[in-house]
């Protein structure tokens, strides 16, 4: 192309993009605020190269709102809507948990997002005898409906979006959700949310499995389906590389890794005879904003290009929403410390910062104590008012994409996306290793089901993690409180401590749940569904019926064990 025509093509884009943004401002989608400096300078709401100028790199960066999305989904920036504040929150009972929520919610949090205890995450009731200590204190414990009418009491679930961080037990979790708002009244065809259901990242890196991959592929292309047809606006599948981040990848590992999940499940989609157009604005993402700034901002702006190009062109799609990649965003779990832990206050608002200037969706912003505990209510509201102050003091809400066409970014940008392509090509070709056949969901498919096998994944995040810690000792990278500026003056802090009482508790009012039910009714529905299971029919209105009938997520997630068995992870050293 030549120096004119990538004028004129510059030119044009120009022309596209203030078309969208006047339809968007006709249309009422541009907020009422002040758009300008705190000077008082007004500023536009986005930028580009100069009128009549050349860029040759505007094909890959694009305008806000138009293939290939580098810069954002969405013509008008924060400009049409900002960032969901999507709090994470979850201790102790379903009634505790409730009180924060309604805190989080009259303190200007935007949608719910939900953490369970590791009893309900393994598919255990809080009285099976491996729940022991474990319940309600890494998040709230869920044994059945009842717990999850408790969780949302005087939350309308027809008018407020929940996330739900699960994935092993996700479709029963799912279903207890469901009946829960069933039993409010909602009308459930209306019903916003997410959830995670992201089986992949457990075999990779967070190992919250309850069988072998197959069967929980067929859970997940049952509830795709299921959504699909009777939810439109829910979204079945958050694919996340919070968690494979968090295990020690890189930026462009955890970018990698994610799409190439999600890639898997449109595959599955796909298998399903589901239409790409139709199931694929279901799916979204859930990325980690860790502390190197530009880096992580580059990471965000690749995921969504080359989401939007596979999704094009390797799978078909051919409407925007369809080749949109929505993620949400949470501060880097991994990067607070326990020394000197107020300085988390600033990691958290400079990878809050990060993911705002990559364009996320929706965000979390981790407490300052979580490194030793769930955080408490004074903790929590500071991490709240962290994305408070970045959206309204700051003005980086004022222009979509301010860091577009910066040297910097876009070189980082180019190279993750590379780094990111050649991985896929390796997952691809581990899936051909061995096999005569196409596999029966797909091509990535097969590589990620090879890469879990064989343990390819979890090594090469154990390589990166090392490679790190190795920098780390020996003083090359730096970390302020650990290695660097270690005197401090910092007392103890406080920390949210869960009384065993909770547990105590829990398991009284779960035997007496247990005593009150119809108890063949609870029997006849889990045969019921066991059938399904063993057949090829839909597995979510039987769960559902079981879930009615006030069975239990051990109950629900026992029966299918005892069918498909258990996944244990073979030993490697």
């Amino acid at each position: 192309m030549t120096t004119a025509d990538d004028a004129g093509a510059a030119a044009e884009g120009r022309r596209r993009w203030a078309q969208a943004y006047a339809e968007a401002e006709a249309a009422g989608r541009v907020r009422e605020a002040d758009f300008s400096t705190l000077s008082g300078t007004e500023v536009d709401p986005v930028y580009g190269p100069p009128e009549g100028s050349a860029d040759p790199r505007m094909e890959r960066i694009g305008w806000p709102g138009e293939f290939p999305y580098t810069r954002g989904l969405y013509p008008t920036g924060y400009r049409g809507r900002s960032w969901t504040i999507r709090q994470f929150a979850g201790f102790g009972n379903a009634q505790q948990t409730n009180e924060r929520y309604k805190m989080i919610l009259k303190a200007g949090g935007g949608g719910l997002s939900v953490a369970f205890d590791m009893p309900t995450l393994m598919g255990r009731d809080s009285d099976d005898p491996r729940s022991l200590g474990e319940v309600g204190h890494c998040g709230v414990a869920i044994d059945s409906a009842a717990d999850m009418e408790a969780l949302f009491d005087g939350i309308d679930l027809g008018g407020v979006t929940t996330s739900m961080t699960i994935s092993g037990p996700a479709v029963p979790a799912f279903c207890m959700y469901v009946v829960a708002a069933e039993r409010q009244g909602a009308d459930i065809s209306t019903l916003n949310g997410t959830l995670q259901t992201d089986i992949y990242k457990e075999y990779i890196a967070q190992k919250e499995w309850l069988f072998a991959p197959e069967p929980h592929l067929r859970l997940i292309g049952d509830l795709m389906e299921y959504t699909s047809s009777t939810m439109p606006d829910y979204k079945p599948l958050s694919v996340s590389g919070y968690h494979i981040r968090e295990a020690g990848s890189t930026a462009a590992q955890e970018l990698a890794f994610t799409l190439a999940d999600g890639f898997g499940y449109v595959e599955l989609g796909l298998s399903r005879g589901l239409h790409i157009d139709r199931f694929a604005p279901g799916l979204s993402f859930f990325f980690d904003a860790h502390v190197d700034f530009f880096e992580e901002i580059a990471k965000f702006r690749a995921a969504r290009r080359i989401w939007a190009r596979w999704m094009r062109d390797r799978y078909g799609a051919t409407t925007a929403k369809a080749q949109w990649l929505r993620f949400h965003t949470q501060t880097a779990g991994v990067s607070l410390t326990a020394q000197q832990p107020y300085n988390n206050v600033v990691r958290t608002a400079v990878e809050a910062m990060a993911a705002v200037l990559g364009g996320t969706n929706s965000l979390h912003t981790n407490a300052l104590d979580e490194t030793l505990a769930l955080p408490t209510e004074r903790a929590a509201e500071i991490a709240l008012r962290t994305q408070q102050v970045i959206g309204e003091e700051t003005g980086v809400a004022n222009v979509a994409d301010p860091l577009g066409g910066s040297w910097y970014v876009e070189e980082l940008t180019d190279r993750l996306e590379a780094e990111a392509e050649k991985i896929f090509a390796q997952i691809e070709e581990m899936g051909q290793i061995g096999r005569t056949t196409e596999h029966p969901i797909g091509p990535i498919t097969a590589g990620l089901l090879r890469g879990i096998e064989d343990g390819w994944f979890t090594s090469e995040i154990a390589d990166a993690s090392f490679a790190y810690q190795t920098k780390l000792e020996k003083g090359d990278k730096l970390i302020v409180g650990v290695n660097s500026h270690t005197e401090s003056i910092t007392d103890e802090l406080e920390i949210l401590r869960v009384s065993h009482e909770v547990e105590t508790e829990q398991r009284s009012v779960l035997q007496r749940r247990r005593g009150a039910r119809d108890q063949q009714a609870v029997d006849d529905a889990l045969a019921e569904m066991i059938a399904a299971a063993r057949g090829t029919d839909n597995l979510i209105e039987p769960m559902l019926a079981a879930v009615r009938a006030e069975a239990t997520m051990g109950e629900i997630c026992d029966a299918l064990r005892t069918e498909w068995g258990e996944y244990t992870e073979p030993a490697r050293f």
